[in-house]
């Protein structure tokens, strides 16, 4: 996955608010990322949906990373996401844990491994950016 797509640094997510992310899949993806935290070295949630890459297929690999060390990787097996259509994913930041809300109506839950008083840093690589919403 390349590296470029959209950074925001100015996010100021809350414990008990949501950060929706609408996007386009391209055709040909292998995955793509979202990314949430204070900035490109500290990430609260790595979001990695996996088409076919780093020899996992359909499945959605979530991480953190921390002074650019990453940490334990956690697998989910839904994977509502097909290749060349769009896409809407809900990110609720609460002071334990991220909660994704993924468009098939499924969702899951990631632990916050270093607390923060807010998100300020989002980044997307390998999905066209449409639009974001908090609330």
């Amino acid at each position: 996955m390349a590296a470029e797509g959209l950074v925001v640094t100015n996010l100021h997510l809350e414990p008990g608010h949501c950060v929706e992310i609408k996007g386009f899949i391209p055709p040909d993806c292998k995955g793509f990322a979202i990314n949430l935290g204070e900035n490109a070295s500290h990430f609260l949630l790595h979001f990695n949906p996996r088409f076919d890459l780093h020899g996992d297929v359909q499945k959605i690999v979530c991480n953190s990373k921390e002074a650019d060390c990453w940490g334990s990787e956690q697998r989910e097996d839904s994977f509502p996401f097909q290749q060349g259509a769009e896409t809407t994913i809900c990110f609720e930041y609460q002071s334990d844990k991220i909660t994704v809300k993924l468009s098939s109506g499924e969702q899951f839950s990631f632990p916050v491994r270093v607390a923060l008083s807010s998100l300020s840093f989002l980044s997307l690589e390998g999905i066209r950016f449409k639009s974001i919403t908090t609330e």
